[in-house]
């Protein structure tokens, strides 16, 4: 599927006259993070397509001349592109880690396409303003490949065994997952992607401020930099053995959703939470599409009540 940037490769089930919801994967993950959860949500009702973030699997630039750019505006940019392309209005977005942000910057810059997000690890809208400022120690250590793509040496190690970095990766993000062999190499096989090693290396840097954006993105990250609130409604989720990011009850990033918000604890999930807990994901696109209901309908009686005062 075209859009003005990428030829986008993705997978699909479910009825499309059905409500649409897009899975988006994460860093260094692939479209088989939602492998149970996909034919969960199509018996559900949904249509679900699930796309290959820009330098993953078999997507492709069009034009060799783009920046090979992975910062935050241009993966919410793919998304909504990828909308238009696939003549979808309005969708749900539900992701983790690279694509549940995808997913946050689409619903804060453009809420009228979104229907209702679900995020694994809630607030995922970058502060690259305060990148600098440091995190506790043992979390730190956990960012170890952030660090270490800000140098050629991180460059040549991503480059000549992107599977053993995620391997590493994997292991501390998600203690408790005893993924197998078999789990990595097929996740392995989107990293062989031409531009995988200057999309990861990209978005770090950019991230940490080492590397600028894309011109073409710069009005967006610079509305992203107001860290805008997320008003659709929403379902956020924490796993609880999270390598790096500990588990919340929402409320440290409640000031980022104005809108219908469930928050829930995933007992026993790390970071690749919808591989790992597909039930509790896909209930909580489930959940989302009720939230969304109820609010709607909330309004709807609300503008009546207005109409006969």
């Amino acid at each position: 599927m075209s859009t003005d940037v990428l030829e986008v490769a993705y997978y699909e089930t479910g009825s499309a006259e059905n409500d649409t919801v897009l899975l988006l994967h994460g860093f260094p993950y692939d479209i088989h993070s939602y492998v149970d959860v996909a034919p969960l949500l199509a018996d559900s009702g949904f249509r679900v397509v699930v796309p290959c973030l820009r330098g993953h699997g078999p997507t492709r630039f069009l034009s060799g001349s783009t920046p090979r750019s992975g910062q935050q505006a241009a993966l919410g940019a793919d998304t909504v592109a990828f909308m238009d392309a696939l003549g979808v209005e309005r969708a749900y977005l539900a992701g983790y880690d690279w694509g549940g942000r995808a997913a946050n910057v689409a619903a804060a810059l453009w809420p009228e396409r979104v229907l209702g997000l679900v995020s694994v690890n809630s607030y995922l809208i970058q502060d690259i303003g305060a990148a600098a400022k440091p995190l506790a120690p043992e979390l730190e250590a956990g960012f170890w490949y952030f660090f270490y793509f800000l140098t050629e040496r991180g460059r040549a190690g991503l480059a000549g065994d992107p599977q053993g970095v995620a391997r590493v990766i994997w292991r501390r993000n998600s203690p408790e997952w005893q993924f197998s062999d078999h789990d990595l190499e097929r996740a392995a096989q989107a990293f062989a992607n031409p531009d995988y090693t200057d999309i990861v290396l990209h978005s770090y840097r950019h991230r940490l401020g080492f590397a600028p954006g894309a011109e073409a993105y710069a009005g967006l990250e610079a509305r992203l930099a107001e860290l805008p609130a997320i008003t659709v409604p929403a379902v956020t989720l924490d796993g609880t053995v999270d390598g790096n990011f500990p588990a919340t009850d929402g409320s440290p990033t409640a000031r980022h959703f104005t809108g219908p918000r469930l928050h829930r604890k995933v007992a026993g999930a790390g970071h690749n939470l919808p591989q790992e807990r597909p039930e509790a994901f896909a209930a909580a696109v489930r959940d989302v599409r009720v939230l969304r209901q109820e609010n709607a309908s909330h309004d709807r009686l609300a503008g009546r009540r207005q109409d006969t005062t």
